[in-house]
């Protein structure tokens, strides 16, 4: 028996068993590589070998933390190809997820037998990636080119049955030992080798219909169209393709794009373990109390319960506590429509709701979660009725997107256990959950807020207390900034389609007439009284507002909307308010290019960013980049916009800046120019 320190090979008699230890994902490493290679060897002699993992999954990809340096033999590629060309065949017994490597590994194999609740795929275009171990290659030769494209372009992970359907699979079974016992017990026919395999014909359209849906949905992402590029290699030899896709891989390891996903997977891992509570333990969350039964009520409670928990939602009065249990009974109907759970599901889950008028069914609620209207003295009247029927430890939270916590929960004791819980709306869709602690805020209460995120499946970041947090504290520097543009010269469909050149899914004056001019209106108004008088203030915003645009929803806003068509076409009556501005304001209006829009734009999101990190909001610039990315749709591809800064220099993203504040003094304050610690 040889033994290493990741994979152990042990015979029993003409039966070889191979094992991967190398927690906690069995990642291909270097030791995991040498490890294959020395177990190649010692496999020889033998009937077959039977390739496992120890631990909750097989193979799930590669070490990423080798990324960044040069590679070191033994490569994966020349490791799989050793044990495909084994004189002892391979027999991969697969569990949990099967991803990257550990699918290429398993491809290279002889015979696959997964359980039925395991998961394959390619997920390397989710770091700016090719597959570069034959996965491009042998996929298609496996499951067919069409099959491949959905997988490896897509980076999602399909299940073990779809798999054997493709003739992926040879076998699923509930006990891998055991079926495997019986499968080499009565060894069949060594099948050909993948890599010696043709593609089965396809339709030549597909790969043309394939790049113009993936340029589509990309957005400028370039790693979808270069995996499909590859995938195209494998009607060639293999050892042309395999030569191919390996030296596109490396190159593409040393990509803006693969720099920024890679730098988005640590840092969406920091921001859920903020340094507040490292080694604590969070309480048992189990029932939920909801104040509000609006969209954001009915969403958080739909989360919740997706997740669970068991939900008490308190409205003002009955009929609005049963037309709030109706809201929520359609968002779970709508979730089981489009295959976010099986009806059952949704069944299951609302049985766990209830809705009423009566502040008292609460009362054993371990959490109660404000969703009212944005004002101060309304969330307070919410926590003193709850306080005066709940345990006083039950933990408090409010959902404010703006307002100081600490205004709110004047007057409740124990304010340990009071915090922000600030969910993006719609609440069951948006993946964004901003934790704002108070000084007096508990780590233990801490701890619960990122449990109860990852519970509920949100990816969780933890804010210090100014005005909108970090998402939107960013989000009124950057609309600020469109603003002055427009005053400037630039029209809302050129400042828009500049962003959405740059990647956002939708620009600035697009989003406001999406969620409604009169929320930012209603914030404008509460600051106005603490507004530094030498800011420069744009009022074109109200003046749409005051008469009567208010967005999709009013059929005008920065645009205009056909009946049924949510499609924004220019309005020659929203631009002649520009121009009027601008010439009331004395403003001589001139062209920006959409460049200059995109930097000025970016430079304010990163000098914002820097400013939140600075002031001590943020613990880290990545948790801005991960506000940034889950709740405001910065492109993922392009890292945040504090790596976007790294990236392209934060000398130049000063000197934008720089540009910025220059054609509007007084209104900004600079951020250091240096490049932040992440």
């Amino acid at each position: 028996m040889l033994q290493t320190p990741t994979v152990t090979t042990t015979r029993v008699g003409d039966v070889a068993w191979v094992t991967i230890s190398n927690p906690p994902v069995n990642a291909t490493s270097l030791s995991v590589r040498q490890g294959l290679v020395q177990a190649v060897k010692d496999v020889q002699g033998a009937r077959v070998a039977i390739l496992r993992c120890d631990g909750r999954s097989f193979v799930a990809g590669g070490d990423i933390t080798e990324f960044d340096a040069p590679p070191v033999a033994p490569h994966l590629p020349d490791v799989i190809q050793l044990i495909e060309d084994s004189e002892t065949p391979f027999l991969a017994l697969l569990h949990g997820t099967v991803l990257g490597g550990g699918f290429e590994i398993a491809m290279g194999c002889a015979w696959r037998i997964a359980t039925a609740t395991t998961r394959f795929g390619l997920p390397e275009v989710t770091l700016g990636l090719i597959p570069g171990a034959g996965g491009t290659q042998r996929l298609p030769r496996l499951v067919g080119m069409s099959a491949a494209i959905d997988i490896a372009c897509s980076g999602t992970m399909i299940t073990a049955q779809a798999l054997h359907d493709l003739d992926g699979l040879d076998a699923i079974a509930d006990d891998l030992d055991q079926v495997a016992e019986a499968f080499v017990a009565s060894l069949p026919a060594r099948p050909m080798p993948v890599s010696a395999r043709t593609v089965p014909p396809y339709d030549p359209a597909l790969l043309q219909d394939a790049k113009a849906k993936l340029t589509k949905r990309a957005k400028g992402q370039r790693s979808p169209l270069e995996v499909l590029d590859a995938l195209t290699w494998s009607q060639e030899s293999f050892q042309t393709g395999q030569s191919q896709e390996r030296t596109r891989f490396l190159e593409l390891k040393n990509s803006a794009e693969s720099r920024a996903l890679r730098h988005v997977f640590f840092a969406e891992r920091q921001a859920a373990k903020p340094s507040s509570i490292k080694d604590m333990k969070p309480r048992n969350i189990q029932k939920v109390a909801i104040v509000g039964g609006g969209l954001m009520g009915a969403g958080i409670a739909t989360a919740a319960l997706s997740s669970g928990l068991n939900v008490i939602l308190i409205e003002r009065d009955d009929q609005a506590a049963a037309t709030a249990s109706d809201r929520v009974q359609k968002l779970l109907d709508g979730a089981a429509k489009y295959g976010k759970m099986t009806s059952a599901q949704a069944q299951n889950a609302f049985a766990l709701f209830a809705a009423s008028s009566d502040y008292n069914a609460a009362s054993e609620a371990d959490l109660a979660i404000e969703a009212v209207f944005e004002d101060v003295a309304t969330k307070q009247q919410v926590f003193s009725s709850l306080a005066s029927v709940m345990n006083p430890n039950a933990i408090l939270a409010t959902n404010t997107s703006y307002l100081d916590p600490r205004t709110i929960f004047e007057g409740i004791s124990n304010q340990s256990r009071c915090i922000g819980l600030h969910f993006f709306s719609p609440a069951h869709i948006m993946k964004l959950l901003e934790i704002v602690t108070m000084p007096e805020t508990s780590a233990e209460v801490i701890a619960t807020g990122f449990a109860l995120g990852k519970r509920m499946r949100k990816t969780t970041v933890q804010s210090g207390i100014c005005d909108g947090f970090i998402g939107n504290r960013m989000l009124m520097a950057y609309r600020r900034e469109a603003d002055y543009l427009l005053a400037d010269g630039a029209l809302p469909h050129e400042v828009d389609a500049a962003v959405r050149a740059f990647g956002m899914p939708m620009g600035p004056y697009e989003v406001q007439d999406l969620t409604g001019l009169q929320i930012a209106w209603a914030n404008r108004k509460r600051n106005a009284t603490t507004r530094d008088p030498a800011e420069r203030y744009v009022t074109i915003a109200d003046q749409l507002c005051e008469i009567g645009r208010l967005g999709q929803q009013s059929a005008a806003g920065w645009y205009r909307y056909e009946a049924g068509n949510r499609t924004p076409q220019r309005d020659p009556e929203v631009e002649q308010l520009v121009a009027a501005y601008s010439q009331a304001q004395g403003i001589t209006r001139r062209n920006f290019t959409p460049q200059e829009i995109a930097d000025r734009l970016l430079a304010v999101l990163a000098n914002e960013g820097a400013l939140i990190v600075q002031d001590g909001i943020a613990e880290r610039a990545s948790d801005v980049d991960v506000v940034q990315i889950h709740g405001y749709g910065f492109p993922r591809w392009r890292g945040g916009p504090m790596q976007y800064a790294t990236e392209i220099g934060w000398e130049k993203t000063a000197q934008n800046m720089q540009l910025v504040n220059d054609e509007s003094p007084n209104s900004w304050r600079l951020a250091r120019s240096e490049q932040i610690e992440k």
